[in-house]
C-alpha cells in the first residue's frame, strides 16, 4: 500500500485562521525548527508543517537517491501537499534550500502561494566568476569528504559552524542533532544535490511576491546573495536582519517572526 502524503512528509497541520502559511525547512534541520514561529502565527493562522523527505521523521523508505537527484522533486511533493490540502494563496516561508524548492514549486503552480519569504536562501552556493556563493570547489570537495569519512563527527563540528552564537552551545547541540537523525548516506547525497544546485535563472522567472531576509552574519550565504537575488527577482522587498548564523529562526526568533508578521500584515 503506497505511503500518503501525510506519512511521507510527517505532515502537521495547527491553528484556524484564514489565511494558510507553510513552513519548508532547511537540510539538516526539520519542521521543529520553526517552533518559535508557529508559536506566534498559530493564533491568527492555519499552519502547515512537514518534513522533506529523508529529514526528520518522514518516511525515509520513500527517499530514493533517483528520484531525488534533484530539488524539483522536492517541489513536487510540496505541490502534491498543497493539492492534497486543496490550498491555494498560501504564503511559503522557507529557510535556506527550503526557499529554492519553494520557488520551484511556484514556478509551476502560482497560483498556489500569494507570498513566498525566503530566509537564508541561495540560488547557487558555488562560487562562479563574478558571482560569490560562498565556496569554492576545494570547500566542497573538503566537506563531501569529511562527511564521508566519518558523518556523526563532521555533524558535530559542522553544526556549530553554520549555527554561530558560540555564547549559546544549546543551538549547535540542537542543530546537530537533527543532522545525526538523518540516514548518513542520504545526507551525502542530498548536500550534494544542494551544493551543486544552481537557480539562479529560475530567480527572473518568479512572478509571486517574495521577501528576502538575509541574517548580517551567515557562514553559509553572502550578504552578496541576498542582494543578487533582490536584483533577480521581479517582485521582492529585500530586508537585513541583525541576526548571527545560518538558523537565524532558531537565534534570533523575535527579529524573525517581526519581520515575517511585518510583510503578512502589508
Amino acid at each position: 500500500m503506497a505511503t500518503s502524503i501525510f506519512e511521507r512528509n510527517n505532515v502537521k497541520v495547527l491553528g484556524k485562521g484564514e489565511q494558510t502559511l507553510i513552513f519548508s525547512h532547511g537540510f539538516g534541520s526539520d519542521q521543529t525548527a520553526w517552533r518559535h514561529q508557529v508559536a506566534a502565527f498559530a493564533p491568527k493562522y492555519r499552519i502547515v508543517l512537514f518534513d522533506h523527505v529523508g529529514a526528520g521523521k518522514s518516511d525515509f523508505n520513500a527517499y530514493s537517491p533517483h528520484r531525488y537527484s534533484s530539488l524539483y522533486s522536492y517541489a513536487e511533493d510540496l505541490l502534491d501537499l498543497c493539492a492534497e490540502l486543496k490550498l491555494t494563496k498560501s504564503t511559503l516561508i522557507g529557510h535556506s534550500v527550503g526557499c529554492m524548492i519553494g520557488l520551484l514549486a511556484a514556478l509551476v503552480e502560482s497560483n498556489r502561494f500569494s507570498k513566498l519569504i525566503f530566509l537564508s536562501a541561495s540560488p547557487r552556493y558555488l562560487n562562479d566568476r563574478e558571482y560569490v556563493g560562498g565556496f569554492g570547489r576545494t570547500d566542497l570537495d573538503s566537506l563531501y569528504a569529511a562527511m564521508s569519512s566519518n558523518y556523526y563527527s563532521w555533524a558535530s563540528g559542522f553544526a556549530p559552524l553554520v549555527m554561530g552564537n558560540s555564547d549559546r552551545p544549546e543551538l549547535a547541540q540542537e542543530f546537530a542533532r537533527t543532522l545525526t537523525e538523518i540516514r548518513p548516506d542520504i545526507a551525502q547525497a542530498v548536500a550534494r544535490v544542494i551544493f551543486e544546485s544552481d537557480h539562479r535563472q529560475d530567480l527572473p522567472r518568479l512572478q509571486v511576491p517574495t521577501l528576502i531576509l538575509q541574517p548580517s552574519h551567515d557562514p553559509a550565504v553572502p550578504e552578496e546573495v541576498g542582494q543578487y537575488m533582490a536584483d533577480k527577482i521581479k517582485h521582492n522587498k529585500f530586508i537585513p536582519i541583525a541576526a548571527e548564523g545560518h538558523l537565524p529562526h532558531l537565534s534570533a526568533p523575535e527579529v524573525v517572526t517581526k519581520a515575517i508578521a511585518s510583510w503578512l500584515g502589508e
